[in-house]
């Protein structure tokens, strides 16, 4: 008789490594900064998959933090506003123009910058 194995861990139940939280300021930095300088084609071509690649680590992060919390909770209620809008920004295309592109790379960081902002401050 084959023995029952255990399927594939839950993705709550993941031991995941802490995100890189500086790494991920400092790509948004080079978008959001008061003195960010205009990103070529090409920095913008890598950086918006970066940025999406940040947004993909955060949200489960944040999500399951978010759901310790009692459901009324108002910290808990905003984190999950960010991660439906997260989603939401990560379904935007990458755009036809450069300006368009642009665009889309600048609400991406700011995407990540509240994600970063909720993951600090739901950490235990």
């Amino acid at each position: 008789m084959p023995h029952a194995t255990a399927g594939p861990a839950a993705p709550a139940e993941v031991e995941q490594s802490p995100p890189d939280i500086a790494t991920m300021r400092a790509t948004v930095r080079r978008l959001l900064a008061a003195d960010a300088e205009p990103l070529t084609p090409d920095e913008l071509s890598t950086l918006a998959p970066l940025l999406r690649g940040h947004i993909n680590a955060l949200v489960p992060t944040v999500e399951i933090a978010a759901r310790h919390l009692p459901k009324d909770d108002v910290p808990r209620t905003c984190a999950m506003a960010c991660v439906g809008e997260a989603r939401m920004r990560l379904r935007l295309g990458d755009g036809d123009t450069e300006t368009v592109r642009a665009a889309v790379a600048v609400r991406l960081a700011r995407s990540v910058n509240a994600l970063a902002d909720h993951y600090e401050n739901l950490r235990p």
